[in-house]
Formats: C-alpha cells, structure tokens, sequence
C-alpha cells in the first residue's frame, strides 16, 4: 500500500500543478483595409482558474485608430477549481496515509478499524478523483475551444467585415493541460 500511496500522492502533485499553475497566450490578427489600424498580433493571455469571460483583449475597429475591448466567451472555473481542490486533497491524505505506513504500522495493525476506515477514504477519494477528473476534463475541452484563435476571430467586430482580414497567429499551448486529465487508473496496477 505505501508504494500505491506514494504514486498516488506524485500523481496528484503532479495533477495540481499542471492545472493550478497553468497560463497560457493565443495571438490573433487583424488586417484592416486602413492598414494603419491594423494589429498584426493581438497576444489574449489567459491561466487558471480559466474565468474566460473576464479575460479581455484590444482589439481594432478598423475605423482610423479606435480599438474595442473583446472578452472571451466562458467560465470553466468551477470545474478547474474542483479539480485541483480534491488533488491538493487527495495529495496530504496520500501523505498522511504514508506517514502512517511508515512510522506507525504496529498501531495502525493493532487498531482493528484503522484498515477499514482507510479502505473507505480511499474508496470515496477515488471516486471524487474521478467525478472530478471527468468534470475537468470537459472544461478542459471547452477551453480548447473557447481559446481557438478562430473562434477568438469570430468575437472581434472588425473581423466580421468582409473587407477585413482577420488570422491566427498561434494557438495557446495544452500539453501541460492534457497531462492533468491522465487516469489514474494505469497507476493502480501494484495491487
């Protein structure tokens, strides 16, 4: 059981962090027919707890140099929020769990319902773990798309004119993002 805790307790650093301490920065452009109002690139940053609609941008009109503040569309906070609660939860209870294994074995043998309530945080953190892992994992997805620098376009009033030409420059980056829905469940094979 240590060895599981302790990958349980890395595994939940790890989700944490990734999600917790994330930012990230798409870049759109506006090419105007007055070439003097265009921006070329528009950096949109954004991080976590991912409250998108209060993340806003300058954007402009293409009408001599008047800009007009754009904000996303979206607040997936709740989930992330969730998500990273029941982690940083799951992570001291991983901890204090091998801290007992550890140091306090013979009394946590010699208490008859010590195994028995252990088995039931466990079972309920692995179903949180989960509830919250699939409700982040779908916001994870709904940010991908809110942040899609061509749905980002779609926002900018100047880029609703034909006569504009609007672009992306770069997407943000999700690897990190990806990484803190990955199941745990490849990481419960010790038993």
């Amino acid at each position: 059981f240590c060895m599981l805790y302790s990958d349980f307790c890395l595994f939940a650093v790890f989700a944490f962090s990734t999600c917790g301490g994330y930012s990230g920065q798409l870049r759109v452009s506006v090419d105007c027919m007055e070439k003097a109002s265009s921006n070329l690139s528009i950096p949109i940053d954004f991080g976590y707890p991912f409250r998108l609609d209060q993340v806003s941008f300058e954007a402009p009109a293409c009408e001599a140099t008047k800009r007009e503040r754009v904000f996303l569309i979206g607040d997936f906070s709740s989930s992330a929020e969730f998500f990273v609660t029941i982690s940083v939860f799951a992570f001291l209870y991983s901890l204090m769990a091998s801290i007992v294994y550890i140091f306090f074995l013979n009394k946590y043998r010699q208490i008859s319902r010590g195994p028995l309530i252990d088995f039931v945080v466990t079972v309920v953190f692995s179903f949180v773990w989960l509830v919250s892992s699939s409700a982040w994992a779908k916001a994870l997805s709904d940010v991908k798309t809110a942040t899609d620098p061509d749905e980002v376009q779609l926002l900018i009033p100047a880029c609703k004119v034909q006569t504009n030409k609007c672009g992306s420059v770069h997407g943000a980056r999700w690897s990190g993002l990806n990484t803190s829905v990955v199941r745990l469940g490849d990481r419960c094979n010790y038993t």
